[in-house]
C-alpha cells in the first residue's frame, strides 16, 4: 500500500483511552481514522467496504476477531488486518504506518533478541528515529505505558547497530524504527501470559466509544 496518508483506518479494541488516542495520533499524521470498542456493532456502525486497515487490540475475543475478519473480508477483499502488539497508542499508530509504508525504500531493519540490538542497513543517508515503548501497568480497565526516544539522527549509508537501552524492560516492551518513510515494529519482551490469558468477560466494564470522524 502506498503511503498516501489517505488510508481509512478503524481501530477496534477495548480500552477507550488507548483506541481514542491511537486514532487521534493517526489523524494528526493525515490518516482518516476511527476507533470503537463496540465489537457487535462494527458491521452496522461502519461502512467496512471503505476501510483500508483494521487494527485489532489484544482484548478483542478470538471468536469475535475471527468473525469480523471473515465478515469484513467478504465485503472488502482489499482490507489489511493488523494485530496490535500492545495497548499502547503510539505503538499502534507506528504499526499502521509500517503497513502503509510497506515497500518504501531499499533499506532494511531487523532485531536480534539475543543481543537486544537493532541492525540497520541504509542504502543512502537517511533520518532514523528509534523509539522504545513498554507497559507500566496492566491494571484494568485502562493499561498504562511509557516510551523513550532512543535515536533521532541522520545516519550515513551503510550498516548500523543500535542497542536497546537497559532501561527498557524484558517484558511487554517494543521498539519502532522509522527509516525515512518506512516504519518497522519489533517485540523486545513479550506480554506476560497472565495478561494474554485474561478473559474479557471478567474485566471491569468500560465506557462505550465509537467515533465517526475518519
Amino acid at each position: 500500500m502506498d503511503d498516501t496518508r489517505t488510508a481509512r483506518i478503524l481501530v477496534i479494541g477495548r480500552s477507550p483511552s488507548v483506541i481514542l488516542d491511537a486514532a487521534d495520533i493517526l489523524r494528526g499524521r493525515g490518516f482518516r481514522a476511527d476507533a470503537t470498542n463496540q465489537f457487535d456493532q462494527v458491521l452496522t456502525d461502519y461502512d467496512v467496504t471503505t476501510l483500508d486497515i483494521v487494527v485489532f487490540g489484544g482484548m478483542v475475543p478470538p471468536q469475535t476477531k475471527q468473525h469480523l475478519r471473515e465478515a469484513i473480508s467478504e465485503r472488502n477483499d482489499r482490507v489489511t488486518f493488523v494485530q496490535g502488539l500492545a495497548g499502547i497508542a503510539g505503538l499502534i499508530a507506528a504499526q499502521v504506518e509500517g503497513v502503509t509504508s510497506a515497500g518504501a525504500g531499499d533499506d532494511s531493519a531487523s532485531y536480534d533478541p539475543a543481543t537486544r540490538t537493532l541492525q540497520l542497513v541504509l542504502r543512502a543517508p537517511a533520518r532514523v528515529v528509534v523509539d522504545a515503548w513498554w507497559a507500566t501497568s496492566f491494571t484494568p480497565p485502562e493499561p498504562a505505558s511509557t516510551s523513550m526516544r532512543v535515536v533521532d539522527a541522520l545516519l550515513d549509508a551503510g550498516e548500523h547497530a543500535v542497542a536497546v537501552p537497559g532501561e527498557v524492560p524484558t517484558v511487554a516492551s517494543f521498539v519502532t524504527v522509522a527509516v525515512g518513510p518506512a516504519v518497522h515494529a519489533f517485540t523486545v519482551g513479550a506480554i506476560p501470559p497472565s495478561v494474554t490469558r485474561l478473559a474479557p468477560a471478567t474485566l471491569p466494564a468500560v465506557e462505550a466509544v465509537a467515533t465517526h470522524r475518519g
